[in-house]
């Protein structure tokens, strides 16, 4: 039981991440290299603050903004120094490398003994317990601290989810749609498609950092190699959120991507408990995303029929 809600408090604090990668990849159709480096960067920033005991909600807030800061120089990159997109987000995630050794002094910064967003819901959940350390959930024992931080991502990322989803049915959130879609049509109409872009790269890193910031506080510490290979992670959980939900619309889709990012880390936890060596995961996760991506038009080519030829 606790395999499992660990896995799934895991889950969800990288749905975030899996929020900001599919604003990136299916909003904007921008490849964003900047995941790997914005994820370590919130976590950095917000651990270094608990260092020096800011108040958990604000370094986590400050953990947001610094991704949105990196997100936002990635799009300035792009459209007004005509850098492509690919190699705008592999700059900005080369040069944060450094920034987050900066920021932390050091390449690993452990934070079991601050005060956090964990340790504030475990000893909440305590105090309502009435000193209780434990609670039964069909009769396996859990740490109050684990269900706690489950209880409380589930809230963060469905008000989150929420947010994204009123905020993406106002008219600017529609024209970031748009522009991606059509950007032509959006910069005949007026609008300004780097704005646009800028502001919706700004937010997909910010969310991205949000998760590292989280990642780290339940964790206990920040480290400078924790965002290697997460742009895969977010990608493959907002494929299996398309599969799962099989329709494009948006708010299914923000549904689609929490759930695919659960199941993901699910399965990574499963896999790992029945022995997948852990240094194989990285290339187990690969071979995943792209049996992901070509799965579903090899589907459609068996389904479609063969046309018969005319008789001559």
């Amino acid at each position: 039981m606790s395999l499992l809600i660990g896995a799934s408090t895991i889950g969800l604090i990288l749905a975030l991440l899996a929020l900001g990668v599919y604003l990136s990849f299916r909003i904007f159709n921008f490849p964003d290299i900047t995941v790997d480096g914005s994820l370590t960067f919130g976590a950095a920033v917000t651990a270094i603050l608990l260092v020096r005991h800011v108040h958990p909600v604000l370094a986590t807030l400050a953990g947001f903004g610094a991704g949105f800061v990196a997100g936002a120089l990635t799009g300035i990159l792009h459209t007004k120094f005509r850098i492509h997109g690919l190699l705008s987000g592999i700059l900005v995630m080369t040069a944060l490398y450094s920034v987050n050794l900066h920021v932390m002094g050091k390449s690993n910064l452990p934070l079991l003994n601050e005060k956090t967003l964990a340790t504030a819901a475990e000893h909440l959940a305590v105090r309502l317990r009435g000193g209780e350390q434990d609670v039964g959930i069909l009769g396996w024992s859990v740490g109050l601290r684990d269900l706690s931080m489950l209880l409380g991502a589930m809230g963060l990322v469905g008000a989150v989810g929420g947010i994204l989803y009123a905020f993406f049915c106002t008219d600017l959130g529609t024209a970031m749609r748009a522009t991606g879609d059509n950007p032509q049509m959006i910069r005949a109409l007026g609008v300004s498609v780097d704005f646009v872009l800028i502001l919706g790269l700004a937010l997909s890193n910010g969310l991205v950092a949000l998760a590292g910031s989280l990642l780290a506080q339940y964790q206990g510490f920040a480290d400078v190699q924790m965002g290697i290979g997460m742009v895969v992670w977010g990608l493959a959980s907002v494929i299996i959120g398309e599969a799962l939900v099989g329709t494009q619309r948006f708010g299914f889709l923000i549904t689609g991507a929490v759930m695919g990012s659960v199941l993901f880390r699910l399965l990574v936890a499963i896999a790992l408990r029945w022995g997948l060596n852990p240094n194989d995961l990285k290339l187990i996760t690969a071979v995943f995303v792209f049996v992901a991506l070509v799965a579903p038009n090899l589907v459609r080519r068996l389904r479609t029929p063969v046309p018969k030829p005319n008789p001559a």
